[in-house]
């Protein structure tokens, strides 16, 4: 696929590290609350785990907001037809990669995160509202699943 900075990335060919892999749009208030999460994880293990954003269904600046947030993620820009190869029907689509590209850890087979009692402020929360909740349970898992792959990729050499 063809990334944003001209370069060309093969996948699973190019997958020389964890590879976190974002479907993700600019107007997607649940990939804005977990994309700082996602550069956490980079400053944490620097070179060690990589960041492969694939903007999809997306009319807005995905280059832009990277960059005025500061984001190191490979991007790919109108990645639509890789998210269907993928099974990605809506964003955020967040998965993990082990070294030889096999999807070690998927967002949507993971449990639910868990939910206060229902309110009526629970119930009328905005969709960011809702985001800003989510995110760091779904980075949570995230990490867990990296912590794990990590282990198991340093037993194996």
């Amino acid at each position: 696929m063809q990334l944003a900075d001209g370069s060309v990335f093969r996948y699973p060919e190019d997958v020389d590290r964890p590879t976190i892999v974002l479907f993700w749009a600019t107007w997607c208030p649940y990939c804005k609350a977990l994309m700082p999460h996602l550069q956490s994880v980079l400053d944490e293990f620097p070179g060690q785990v990589q960041v492969l954003s694939l903007s999809i269904r997306d009319d807005g600046d995905p280059v832009g907001t990277l960059v005025e947030y500061g984001y190191d993620f490979r991007l790919s820009t109108a990645a639509d037809e890789v998210a269907e190869s993928w099974g990605v029907k809506g964003t955020p689509g967040l998965f993990l990669a082990d070294t030889g590209g096999r999807v070690v850890f998927d967002r949507m087979r993971i449990p639910p995160a868990p939910k206060p009692d229902a309110s009526d402020a629970e119930t009328s929360m905005k969709h960011y509202q809702r985001a800003a909740r989510t995110a760091p349970y779904w980075a949570a898992q995230l990490r867990v699943a990296l912590d794990e792959l990590r282990v198991r990729e340093r037993t194996d050499h």
